[in-house]
């Protein structure tokens, strides 16, 4: 099951880099993109947060805010928002509940059977949660269309 246009998203409550509980509730009030990646140190979701990185003061000027999420221990994700000077919250799913809500899992994932990675996948929320944008990736290899995504903030 995954997000639609139109839904409302899932209220969750999951692990920060400092391993305090952060939920949607509290990112609500203004538009959000939540960007989930497959895994934090891989090529191509660090180009991805990086990109999101260098929007934020674009991003910031539409009001809108990002939030990470991934697989990924709140350790790992901890030394990964760090070393890419990230400046949004990476939040660890690492029971993958959010994530096969929201987008679906990558089962046996970069080849390890049992491991399961989220779908890289980009969901633009307004204010009050309703999701206005969306866009799954079958294909953890790609990025997201981002000027896909600011025409979705800029749109609301």
């Amino acid at each position: 099951m995954s997000l639609k246009v139109g839904d409302k998203a899932l209220d969750f409550t999951l692990i920060d880099t400092e391993r305090k509980e952060r939920s949607l509730k509290e990112f609500l009030g203004k538009k959000t993109v939540l960007a989930l990646f497959p895994g934090a140190f891989t090529g191509v979701c660090t180009k991805e947060m990086c990109t999101f990185r260098d929007s934020m003061s674009e991003l910031n000027n539409m009001s809108a805010q990002v939030v990470a999420i991934s697989v990924d221990s709140p350790f790992s994700n901890k030394a990964f928002a760090e070393a890419n000077k990230l400046t949004f919250p990476v939040l660890s799913d690492y029971t993958r509940q959010i994530i096969k809500h929201y987008a679906g899992v990558h089962e046996d994932f970069a080849g390890l059977k049992g491991y399961a990675a989220s779908k890289r996948s980009v969901f633009v929320l307004d204010k009050n949660g309703i999701v206005k944008y969306a866009w799954i990736s079958e294909n953890p290899g790609i990025e997201p269309p981002y000027d896909e995504v600011r025409k979705a903030l800029a749109s609301i």
